[in-house]
Order: structure tokens, then sequence, then C-alpha cells
């Protein structure tokens, strides 16, 4: 697959494509993980400097679960 993808010149394309697939999907794990752990709209509407903290918290960890 490789070897194809490189010389019909599509190699670029379909990484750029995987790598928009893999950008949505730690998007929208990461709301999931936040909205279960109350870190939700209602609270970056209430209070949007403890919303940031919490959420850049939940990435951090979510990212650490996934490498560890």
């Amino acid at each position: 697959m490789y070897a194809e993808l490189l010389t019909t010149g599509k190699l670029n394309d379909y990484l750029a494509d995987l790598n928009e697939q893999a950008e949505a999907m730690f998007s929208r794990l990461v709301k999931q993980f936040s909205e279960k752990e109350g870190v939700t709209e209602a609270l970056k509407a209430e209070n949007q400097m403890l919303w940031v903290q919490r959420m850049n918290n939940r990435r951090r960890l979510f990212l650490f679960r996934q490498y560890s």
C-alpha cells in the first residue's frame, strides 16, 4: 500500500486525510471525556478561566492515558 501511494503521488493526501480523521476523533473523545467529568458548556458560560483550566487538564490526562 505504501509503495503504491508513494509511486502514484497520493501518499501526502492519504496521510493528510488520516491526520484529519485522527484530530477529529481526538476532539470527540476529549469532549466526551470532559462532559463525563463535568466540564460542560454550562461551566464555560459560568466561569471561562476554570473551564479552560479543566479542559487543558483533561486533554493532558487523556493524552497521558493513551501513551502510558
